[in-house]
């Protein structure tokens, strides 16, 4: 009886500590990912949204700090919580390895996908893609083209954003509230 009690009592522990699982760093995450020497100075003005980048990977939306970018591809929170790890292919990689798409010098892709759901135009023009040749404007990025390498780390920082906004982000940590929603 008493070991019967004892099982139950260590069954309930692992499922406790299940419960409280933390996610896990990208399996990367430690020796980084796509070397990005060039963060942009550059701002997204997106509907009544204004999403700034600096060069120290700081992202600010309204003037609030949300996220942060480092010169190796990490992607992390306020609290340095693992958000997402561009790996050198283009890759984006969540917390447990979530798979959060591709991200290139112009467009990005969801996850699973092959064909770009939205783009940044040279003109800055950040444009979501749908079917049937559907294009919906979403704001303007400026200062984003000084390089192919400043002009991907603003398609991830889009990609990340709008992604979130339709629900799909990247990790429950990340939480913030802004603007209309991306996409359908």
């Amino acid at each position: 009886m008493r070991l019967a009690v004892l099982s139950l009592a260590a069954i309930a522990l692992v499922g406790d500590v299940a419960a409280c699982h933390m996610p896990l760093p990208p399996a990367h995450w430690q020796q980084g990912g796509a070397m990005l020497t060039t963060i942009p100075r550059a701002q997204w003005v997106r509907f009544d949204t204004r999403i700034d980048l600096e060069p120290d990977g700081a992202v600010l939306v309204n003037g609030e700090h949300r996220l942060t970018i480092d010169q190796a591809g990490r992607v992390f929170d306020t609290e340095n919580r693992p958000i997402a790890l561009l790996e050198p292919d283009g890759c984006v990689v969540g917390p447990d390895d979530q798979d959060l798409g591709t991200v290139g010098a112009v467009t990005a892709s969801l996850p699973g996908e092959r064909v770009a759901w939205l783009g940044i135009l040279p003109d800055g023009q950040v444009q979501g893609y749908g079917g049937h040749d559907i294009r919906q404007g979403l704001g303007t990025w400026l200062g984003c083209g000084e390089s192919p390498q400043a002009q991907q780390v603003c398609v991830l920082v889009t990609h990340l954003v709008a992604m979130k906004l339709r629900g799909q982000g990247p990790s429950p940590v990340w939480e913030f509230g802004f603007g209309a929603r991306v996409g359908p």
